[in-house]
């Protein structure tokens, strides 16, 4: 059996050897059955939260779509919905239901604990001590909730982290361009290498240190040359430090309202926040694709009378 977490940006597909991920933008007409065509034949449990990808007209359109392409390889797979139950075809409850999947497999393991997902675009916060309570939370619930945080480790815009950041001394307001991402922020600091760095980058230009740098200075609408490195280096040090601050206040916050006494730590991020945090980061290969993981558990789980 295999479990395929369908994102906005990347398809995940776990096993019994580990996992792989495949950048795969919907936005751009990603072929996700073309990606899934080695698998064919393979028993298979989905998991999605690509369905928001601004291509389709409604989720419920995305989440038809994802359904069609995944069946198209693999005729019997199965869906993860939000009512912690399986389906067989499109459902409402199927839209954003990978971080519930993660949830369900984990509460066992860790029931004290609050869960930090750190991918290439969202942070998922989930207590797993009160599964019950999680169970019908949509998107929006989350985000009202402080459960889902809408940055990440690559594709988060530098405006959308921190507005304002300090050069030679003066406080200075970013352009409201997409001139760097967090990828860049990121690589900029050594936090992850240029593999890591899976998503297109803003310009098109290379995953190197020199190319992050130059694609920040951008975002205060300046050359590399003109600001120097060292400043450049220090509004992605700024940015870092907005981040990890929006990402503590929403894991305190889920720590006190659930009584929770571990903090576990999965995703691309998972290296360079576990440690900040005081977490436990999850063991690979689930840390790496934690919901396609985590679902291939369910099914296996469900299918054994």
């Amino acid at each position: 059996m295999i479990g395929i977490d369908v994102g906005g940006a990347n398809l995940k597909v776990a096993d019994a050897r580990g996992s792989a991920v495949h950048y795969c933008p919907l936005w751009t007409g990603a072929p996700i059955a073309d990606l899934l065509a080695p698998y064919a034949g393979e028993e298979a449990v989905v998991v999605m939260s690509g369905e928001l990808a601004d291509c389709f007209a409604s989720k419920a359109e995305g989440i038809a779509f994802i359904v069609n392409e995944v069946c198209s390889v693999l005729p019997g797979a199965r869906f993860y919905g939000t009512d912690g139950q399986f389906h067989d075809g499109p459902d409402p409850s199927l839209a954003a239901a990978n971080w519930l999947a993660s949830a369900d497999w984990l509460r066992d393991k860790h029931p004290d604990a609050v869960l930090l997902d750190v991918g290439s675009t969202t942070a998922d916060v989930v207590p797993l001590g009160a599964f019950d309570r999680l169970l019908g939370l949509t998107d929006l619930d989350r985000l009202q909730r402080g459960y889902l945080v809408y940055t990440g480790m690559l594709r988060t815009t530098v405006p959308a982290i921190v507005r304002t950041v300090e050069v030679g001394g003066v406080r200075t307001p970013l352009a409201s361009e997409h001139f760097a991402q967090s990828g860049d922020v990121h690589l900029a600091l050594g936090h992850i290498g240029p593999d890591d760095y899976t998503c297109d980058t803003p310009d098109r230009g290379p995953r190197t240190r020199e190319g992050a740098l130059r694609r920040i200075a951008r975002t205060v609408c300046a050359d590399l040359e003109e600001i120097g490195e060292e400043a450049a280096l220090s509004i992605a040090e700024q940015a870092w430090a907005a981040q990890l601050d929006e990402v503590r206040e929403a894991v305190g916050a889920a720590i006190a309202s659930a009584g929770a006494r571990e903090i576990v730590v999965a995703g691309i991020g998972a290296p360079t926040f576990a440690p900040v945090l005081g977490g436990t980061p999850l063991s690979a290969p689930a840390a790496d694709a934690l919901p396609a993981h985590a679902v291939r558990a369910l099914g296996l789980r469900e299918s054994v009378p």
